[in-house]
């Protein structure tokens, strides 16, 4: 027989960028898997954490099986790795971050289930429905201000369509209207602190000094609300040397880059530490699963860029993770399995 077990208590570090969802996508299986979680929120979402806690209690669950912890983020860690009866670590954060859990956590060898950094590349085929690419990439890009571990961080476009998708998104991102969230004709809205601003500036004076130019936008948004806007921003003539190229903005900044044949994008895209999303945009069923199979990512999208659904596994390869969230393959990260021979007696 095999046996599937609970495997002990879990702790749970979430970020603020999706505040609830981040939270019922490692509760929910741990605690169907028979787990306590002692969970730790972000320090700049406590409360939706807070509420949720308090409605679990609202509806019965006991004293002790949910958890709520806030405070200094090192010396919380720091206990959780160190103490034997934390059996399992489930993060969604920083690949950095997560490096140091796997370090702090070797020497009780403790399982690790980690959602980390990405740099997901979007790559336009000649054959492509340009519209839909072009709709998709806005919606990919500058959902939630650019601030999700799979939205789309740089796209590549085949070269004989370079200039109408580039048109397209172009004037797509000139409609996008920037307000605060209370206003509902809002699209683009502030990002989360001061430093993911300087963050996206840093990222821009860098392309624009090494070459690149913006196309659309370029600059802090000078509206009638202070606080942290930034113009959603198109860059082209980048290369491989930009710190855009190679690291995640998480925020409103999006490089483009032509390419002449299929397997030069394929390479471009997978030239890179991180594997947590991609995807493709092409008419062709061949090319799509052509192109699918030999991207090193977790998770593809085709002709989609909206591809977590709570039915399926969600979580990347390379330093972009270890293990899986959502589907039937997520509550394994929860569960340890025993495997039972039992020898029969003869009568």
């Amino acid at each position: 027989m095999v046996i599937p077990q609970p495997i002990g208590v879990v702790a749970a570090i979430t970020p603020w960028n999706f505040p609830a969802s981040m939270i019922t996508r490692k509760l929910a299986p741990a605690l169907a898997a028979g787990c306590t979680v002692v969970l730790k929120p972000a320090p700049e979402t406590p409360l939706t954490a807070y509420q949720i806690v308090k409605i679990l209690e609202e509806v019965g669950i006991p004293k002790g099986v949910v958890n709520l912890v806030t405070g200094d983020a090192v010396s919380i860690g720091q206990c959780w790795m160190n103490h034997p009866d934390v059996r399992l670590i489930t993060f969604t954060g920083s690949t950095e971050v997560g490096k140091l859990l796997m370090k702090g956590s070797a020497d009780h060898v403790k399982k690790l289930s980690l959602e980390l950094g990405g740099h997901a590349p979007i790559i336009v085929f000649d054959d492509a429905d340009l519209d839909l690419a072009a709709e998709m990439t806005l919606a990919s890009k500058f959902r939630n201000c650019g601030q999700t571990c799979i939205c789309a961080n740089r796209v590549y476009v085949q070269k004989t369509i370079w200039d109408d998708f580039l048109e397209k998104l172009k004037e797509k991102v000139r409609r996008l209207s920037i307000d605060i969230g209370a206003k509902e004709t809002a699209d683009i809205g502030p990002l989360i602190n001061e430093e993911a601003v300087q963050k996206v500036q840093r990222h821009l004076e860098d392309a624009v000094q090494k070459g690149a130019s913006v196309v659309y936008g370029g600059k802090r948004w000078d509206g009638p609300y202070p606080g942290y806007f930034f113009e959603p921003t198109l860059l082209v003539n980048v290369t491989k040397e930009m710190r855009v190229m190679n690291e995640e903005t998480f925020g409103p900044l999006l490089p483009l880059q032509p390419f002449e044949e299929e397997e030069e994008a394929i390479r471009q895209a997978n030239d890179t530490p991180y594997g947590l999303a991609a995807y493709i945009f092409t008419d062709s069923i061949h090319r799509a699963y052509r192109v699918m199979e030999k991207l090193e990512y977790g998770i593809i999208g085709i002709n989609d860029v909206f591809p977590a659904v709570a039915e399926a596994p969600f979580g990347g390869v390379k330093q972009s993770g270890l293990g899986k969230e959502g589907g039937k393959e997520g509550i394994f990260e929860f569960v340890e399995l025993k495997y039972v021979s039992m020898g029969i007696r003869p009568s």
